[in-house]
């Protein structure tokens, strides 16, 4: 290990050279109580492990848990030790490694979708084209005036990048993503 991967501080670079980074989607139920998603965070900041997209909701209401969805990237060896850290939290229920256990199922991966809101300004053509383009790509319309549309898509997150990209030269002015929201495919919870 040289100096500067020392210096980093980051826990990526304790990982054996071999490995090959991979993306992956943990999901982990958890009690419904104040602090418990920035315990989850702490155990990322804390050892320079990077979070690439998160969403959080109550997905139990009676029994009071929420399900964190956390897609992040790092070798195979630093993806198991964050898992296990992440079960050790006191009020982690369940964590499943849902791109690991698409593999194991024989499957491609998770069923992964994002909602994103993307405003477009334009007048004349760049706002026919930006309709035209967004009835294309299953985009709503949400809001309108004669000058602006806010579209509301929903898909993977290749297809909203690229939604995102084609509006760029049509007056894109503003994008919010809620993350990526998965669960494998089957009749079996997480």
């Amino acid at each position: 290990m040289n100096a500067q991967n020392l210096a980093s501080g980051s826990a990526y670079f304790i990982a054996k050279e071999t490995e090959l980074p991979v993306t992956t989607v943990l999901s982990v139920l958890v009690d419904n109580e104040p602090g418990v998603l920035a315990r989850v965070i702490g155990l990322f900041s804390g050892r320079g492990y990077n979070i690439e997209s998160l969403t959080v909701s109550e997905t139990e209401h009676e029994q009071h848990l929420s399900r964190i969805t956390i897609v992040t990237r790092g070798t195979p060896h630093i993806l198991d030790q964050i898992r296990h850290q992440l079960e050790r939290i006191v009020p982690v229920h369940r964590v499943v490694d849902l791109s690991v256990r698409a593999d194991e199922l024989g499957q491609s991966g998770p069923i992964q979708r994002e909602l994103a809101l993307v405003k477009v300004a334009g007048l004349g053509e760049h706002r026919n084209e930006a309709l035209r383009l967004a009835d294309a790509f299953h985009a709503k319309v949400t809001d309108a005036t004669t000058e602006h549309f806010i579209f509301e898509i929903t898909g993977k997150g290749s297809k909203i990048d690229q939604f995102i990209a084609i509006m760029k030269p049509l007056g894109l002015v503003e994008i919010c993503r809620t993350g990526v929201a998965a669960m494998n495919r089957g009749p079996l919870g997480m």
